[in-house]
């Protein structure tokens, strides 16, 4: 008989086994259970059921929780918006108690301070709110009402400062206005002084000087007169030329060609030497011999009564007394000599001045009488060289010549810094003198061989 096999039908204990398993996985797989160790943990639809509802609940806890973090960042921001905008207040009461207090307000410093010691309160509450956690209930009302105070205190701020600021213009205005009116004080005492120092005002110490008392230190000082009020024609004859754009450079070349100068400043030198050279031609001839007195009955007495006449008169004063006069023919001479025509046309643009001085008169101009000045120093220095017995004579050096001590004197000190020592003069400047047995320096300009292979 053949045996009968096991029917392939499940049973029905199996078939419950088989869905109840399927059901876990599917919960498992939903709920994210890992297995461990290699084994499958297995949940029963009840723990399945409780953790579901427990998931649901942590939801809404971690929702609330983030909630009222977020209201307390909030009310935060609101505390530190009512902080920036109470010190911004701080800053603007304290600006308020310095602007009182320069000038000096009695009321608006008590105001100030009393301010400030407001603000300084609301601070500390802030500070208690902060420790107590008293919040404000509106953090965003509170923040925006916060930040239009803070706002206000900044435009405040500046509004003091603006004040501020103002009123040190007006301080430093007047203090303007103050040291103008001290400058064109000292400007016109300086003019004052300077006028008095032209019109020979400071050889008051001759006044009292007699012929038999008469010395080479008188000479010396009228000399250095003499010397300043050509140094002041020249500082205004370069002035007239640059204003008229000459050029300064190839001037002072034409002068004394193949100098060269330490500084560029020095070419004023070439422009004085050019000036003494003109003025002091014919030093030596009684009258610069424009009248021929016989020199053996030469009264020297008589040339120290002209220089005591001439030293406290104005030159343009005297001309106009004795327009006939030495002096007179003296100042004619030398200006057409020392300002040449195309000179005279290229500085005023015309010969007028020229054609007055031809005329036998004399121009009232600012040039002139700086030249007029000049040439009564320099008639003066002549009348007293020959007061002098034997009279006082006239030299100057030669371009070239070696310098000496004994009869030099450098205009410009910066050729001593110079590692050269065999110093040569480039051109006299000031000529010197001899009185007797004392020799007065002529005032050269220096320069070296060396000096100009360097340049």
């Amino acid at each position: 008989m053949d045996s009968v096999k096991p029917s392939a039908v499940p049973t029905p204990a199996k078939s419950r086994l088989a869905r109840t398993f399927a059901k876990v996985l599917h919960i498992r797989m939903a709920t994210g259970v890992a297995p461990v160790d290699g084994n499958q943990k297995v949940k029963s639809e009840d723990n399945v059921s409780e953790d579901l509802n427990v998931v649901g609940k942590g939801g809404r806890s971690m929702s609330f929780d983030k909630d009222e973090e977020l209201e307390n960042e909030v009310a935060l921001e609101a505390l530190l918006a009512k902080l920036f905008a109470c010190v911004s207040s701080v800053k603007a009461s304290y600006a308020q108690l310095q602007y009182a207090q320069s000038p000096y307000d009695a009321d608006g410093i008590q105001a100030a301070d009393q301010m400030v010691v407001s603000e300084l309160l609301s601070l500390s509450e802030l500070k208690q709110c902060y420790l107590k956690k008293q919040f404000d209930p509106s953090p965003e009302t509170a923040m925006l009402s916060a930040e239009i105070q803070e706002q206000k205190s900044v435009l405040k701020t500046y509004e003091i400062m603006g004040k501020k600021l103002k009123s040190q213009l007006r301080l430093k205005d007047s203090e303007i206005i103050f040291l103008r009116e001290k400058l064109e004080e000292e400007n016109k005492q300086n003019r004052l002084i300077e006028k008095r120092l032209n019109q020979s005002g400071q050889l008051f110490v001759l006044d009292n000087l007699h012929h038999s008392g008469l010395s080479p230190s008188h000479f010396v000082t009228v000399l250095r007169h003499a010397v300043k009020s050509i140094r002041s024609f020249v500082r205004l004859m370069v002035e007239e030329m640059k204003s008229n754009s000459w050029d300064i450079d190839a001037a002072a070349n034409a002068i004394q060609p193949s100098v060269v100068y330490w500084k560029d400043d020095h070419k004023c030198f070439a422009f004085e030497s050019y000036v003494c050279r003109q003025m002091f031609d014919a030093f030596n001839h009684p009258n610069f011999s424009l009248s021929f007195p016989d020199k053996k009955k030469m009264d020297h007495q008589q040339f120290f009564r002209q220089f005591m006449e001439l030293k406290s008169v104005k030159p343009k004063e005297f001309l106009a007394q004795k327009p006939k006069s030495t002096f007179a023919k003296f100042c004619h001479v030398k200006y057409l000599r020392l300002v040449d025509p195309k000179l005279e046309s290229s500085l005023f643009g015309n010969q007028t001045q020229r054609n007055t001085v031809n005329a036998g008169e004399f121009p009232n101009s600012t040039f002139f009488s700086s030249f007029a000045e000049m040439a009564k120093r320099v008639w003066l220095l002549h009348c007293l060289a020959f007061s002098f017995d034997p009279e006082a004579s006239i030299f100057q050096v030669s371009k070239g010549s070696r310098f000496s001590e004994v009869y030099m004197e450098s205009v410009a000190d910066e050729v001593f810094l110079s590692p050269e020592s065999n110093h040569q003069v480039a051109f006299t400047v000031v000529p010197g003198f001899r009185i007797d047995k004392t020799v007065i320096q002529c005032q050269v300009y220096l320069s070296s061989f060396q000096t100009k292979r360097q340049r």
